[in-house]
């Protein structure tokens, strides 16, 4: 059993927390998941800076670990061509993956650029392409996390991948 958690630890290591985008280039929009908004934010807003791209867009839940992101909706000016905000109808990646693919196909866009926690990476992505047609770059911010915390992030992450893999989202959708 120990040679089987050695194994289990390096693989949820590489997947979880030595993620690195191959190349990250100019999308339609970025989308930044909700939780974690303090780290996640400002990697959404560099990238929109830095690559020019016309969109930010954010996931509004009005919970602890969105207040970053949910106090820039609630001071932005409405209507904006440069921030959407979105609430999905289930506070969770897969209620996300469905509110994205809606906003994605209803603007157009062929491609969006993701920004979540490293270790949330590889579940995001595939739920995100699982529900629209738009090329998905994914770009990871770097939690600050104690090593327990990133363990109990293996187990959750690692059983999420197994969930979306074995029952996908959006399957039904012609998405």
């Amino acid at each position: 059993m120990t040679g089987a958690a050695v194994l289990w630890l390096i693989f949820a290591f590489q997947l979880f927390v030595n993620v690195d985008p191959l190349s990250v280039h100019r999308t339609d929009a970025v989308i930044m998941l909700g939780g974690a908004a303090a780290e996640r934010l400002p990697v959404a807003q560099r990238l929109q800076r830095d690559y020019n791209i016309p969109v930010l867009v954010l996931s509004h839940t009005d919970t602890p670990g969105n207040i970053a992101a949910d106090d820039a909706c609630n001071s932005a000016a409405f209507p904006s061509a440069e921030l959407l905000c979105f609430r999905p109808d289930e506070f969770d990646t897969r209620g996300e993956a469905r509110a994205i693919g809606r906003i994605a196909e209803a603007n157009g866009w062929k491609s969006i650029t993701v920004v979540t926690s490293s270790y949330h990476v590889s579940r995001a992505q595939r739920l995100m392409e699982q529900c629209t047609t738009a090329d998905v770059q994914m770009v990871n911010s770097q939690p600050q996390l104690s090593l327990a915390q990133w363990v109990r992030r293996f187990v959750i992450e690692t059983g999420g991948l197994l969930d979306v893999s074995f029952r996908p989202e959006c399957a039904g959708s012609g998405q």
